[in-house]
């Protein structure tokens, strides 16, 4: 699991990688049971930057956002399937309910949010702009969820 790594190895790597001149964008998220949805919001938010670090909920903090049952699939394997994906770089577990000691940690170029945000309704956009990065929305309109997606199979058990 080559792409999977702790807060300390990215710094690291970070380094290494600004040295080189490239830019550090960082998403975030649950990501139980991956969509559609998910899939255009990191790939837009990989075509801001040359790296894309993704930092995944673990399933405690994951339960706190969005409620008791979820998540639906363990932590270890959501990140396993989100290192599948081509685009994205690195992954990184997390276990706050946001993102910003990543954010102090790594100072990202660019922090990509879905469409469920707004630029002032992003949570860590304050810690974003402290230190001059960017905050940037990208993907498809809220048009797809694992809430939906759950509530509909739960209609088709019936």
């Amino acid at each position: 699991m080559g792409k999977i790594k702790n807060l300390e190895e990215l710094t690291g790597i970070i380094k290494q990688e600004r040295k080189k001149g490239r830019k550090v964008v960082l998403a975030n998220g649950v990501f139980d049971l991956l969509h559609v949805g998910h899939i255009r919001y990191l790939k837009e938010a990989k075509s801001l930057g040359d790296i894309l670090i993704v930092a995944v909920n673990d399933d405690r903090s994951a339960r706190l956002i969005k409620g008791e049952g979820r998540p639906v699939v363990p932590e270890e394997e959501r990140i396993e399937v989100l290192s599948a994906i081509s685009y994205i770089d690195y992954l990184v577990k997390f276990s706050q309910p946001t993102v910003e000691k990543i954010i102090l940690t790594l100072r990202p170029d660019i922090q990509a949010k879905g469409t469920d945000y707004t630029i002032e309704t992003v949570p860590e956009a304050e810690v974003v702009r402290s230190y001059g990065g960017e905050i940037a929305i990208t993907g498809d309109p809220k048009l797809h969820s694992t809430s939906a997606i759950l509530g509909k199979m739960k209609v088709k058990e019936h």
